[in-house]
C-alpha cells in the first residue's frame, strides 16, 4: 500500500507551498554558504514532520500563513540538529549521502547549523505567534539537553528502558510532539486539544525512534549507516536493552558495558547484534511499537473528525512503523 501518497492526499497543495517556502529558506548568494546548503537541499527527506503539522492545523480549521512559517521554522531547526549531531557523532553519512562534516569540515557544519538555527527563528518570528516562538524555542533547549543526556548516558553504566525512553523524548518524540502542538494551535485548538495533540506527537515520535533503532540490526545501504553503528557509538538500543536485561549470560552483559566503555570491537558488535536477534530483541521492540501505537489511536477516535485527516493520520502511523528505511 502506497501509505504515503495517502498521508499526502488532504495536504498536497499545501505541502508545495510549503516545499517552495523551504526551498527558499535554504537558498543564499554567498558561495561557500550556498554550496552547503545545496549540499543538504538534496538529501531532504520525505517531510515527515510538516505534513504533521499541516494535518493537524487542517484536522483543527486550515492551514494558514502560521502554520506554513512554523513548519519550515520546524522544519529548519531539525536539519540544524542533524547537521550538529553528525558533528557530535563523528558521523560520515546521513540519508545515504555525506554529511556536510564529511564533506566539508567541522567547523563548516557548526556554522552553517547555526546558519540554519537562525534562520528557523527568523521563520517562526514571522507566525507572529507568542506561544509559538516559545514552543520552538524551548524545543531546541529540549533537543540539546537530550544530546546531552544521551553523552552522559554513554558513560552511565546502568542500562535501562528508563534512561533510553527519557533520551528519546527529549530528541525525536520531541520534535513531532512540537508539530503536532504548533498545527492545532495554528487552527485555533482549544488548550485541550493542544495537549492531547502534544502527547500524540511524542507517543508517534518513540514508535519513529524504535523503528530507526531496529534499522541498527540489518545491513541496508539505503539506511546510510552500517549495522551496528549504534554500538560502535557507545549507545544500547531497546532490543539489545531488553535482552541484556533479561538474560543470565554474563559475556553478553560485558560486551553491552564494553558498549557503553567505548571498548567493544567490530566482531563483538557483531556477536552482540546476533545474540539480540536470535534472543527475541528485534520481537520485544515491535511489540512496544504497537502498543504506542493503540495509544495513538486513542487520540485519532478523540480527536480527529475529518474523514480524509483521519484516513491520513493511520496510514502516517503504518508508515513509520512499516517502513524500511
Amino acid at each position: 500500500m502506497d501509505y504515503l501518497s495517502l498521508i499526502k492526499k488532504p495536504i498536497q497543495n499545501e505541502l508545495d507551498d510549503f516545499v517552495a517556502l523551504f526551498n527558499q529558506s535554504l537558498t543564499h548568494t554567498d558561495g561557500l554558504l550556498s554550496q552547503v546548503l545545496s549540499h543538504i537541499s538534496k538529501r531532504q527527506g520525505k517531510r515527515m514532520r510538516p505534513m504533521l503539522i499541516l494535518l493537524m492545523a487542517k484536522n483543527f480549521g486550515n492551514v494558514n500563513n502560521m502554520a506554513q512559517y512554523a513548519a519550515v521554522g520546524l522544519e529548519l531547526l531539525h536539519t540544524a540538529s542533524l547537521v550538529h549531531d553528525d558533528v557530535v557523532d563523528e558521523s560520515t553519512e546521513r540519508r545515504g549521502q555525506s554529511s556536510v562534516n564529511a564533506s566539508y569540515s567541522n567547523q563548516v557544519a557548526v556554522l552553517v547549523g547555526d546558519y540554519l538555527l537562525s534562520t528557523a527563528l527568523l521563520s517562526v518570528a514571522r507566525t507572529n505567534n507568542l506561544t509559538i516562538v516559545e514552543i520552538l524555542s524551548e524545543l531546541g533547549r529540549t533537543l540539546a539537553s537530550g544530546e546531552i543526556l544521551q553523552l552522559s548516558n554513554i558513560d552511565n553504566q546502568e542500562i535501562s528502558e528508563a534512561v533510553y525512553y527519557d533520551v528519546i523524548r527529549q530528541k525525536t518524540a520531541a520534535l513531532f510532539e512540537a508539530c503536532c502542538a504548533v498545527g492545532a494551535l495554528s487552527a485555533g485548538a482549544d488548550d485541550i486539544a493542544i495537549q492531547a495533540a502534544r502527547n500524540f506527537g511524542s507517543t508517534l515520535g518513540i514508535i519513529f525512534q524504535i523503528r530507526d533503532d531496529i534499522f541498527d540490526y540489518y545491513e541496508s545501504s539505503e539506511i546510510g549507516k552500517p549495522t551496528g553503528n549504534d554500538m560502535a557509538e557507545g549507545k544500547l538500543t531497546l532490543p539489545v536493552i531488553h535482552v541484556v536485561n533479561n538474560t543470565s549470560d554474563a559475556h553478553i552483559k560485558d560486551l553491552a558495558v564494553k558498549v557503553k566503555r567505548h571498548e567493544i570491537t567490530p566482531p563483538e558488535i557483531a556477536e552482540l547484534v546476533a545474540y539480540t536477534k536470535q534472543h527475541g530483541g528485534i520481537e520485544y521492540a515491535e511489540k512496544m511499537m504497537y502498543e504506542f501505537k493503540n495509544q495513538a489511536l486513542t487520540f485519532i477516535d478523540q480527536y480527529i473528525q475529518k474523514p480524509d485527516i483521519k484516513e491520513s493520520l493511520i496510514a502516517y502511523i503504518n508508515y513509520v512503523i512499516q517502513r524500511n528505511k
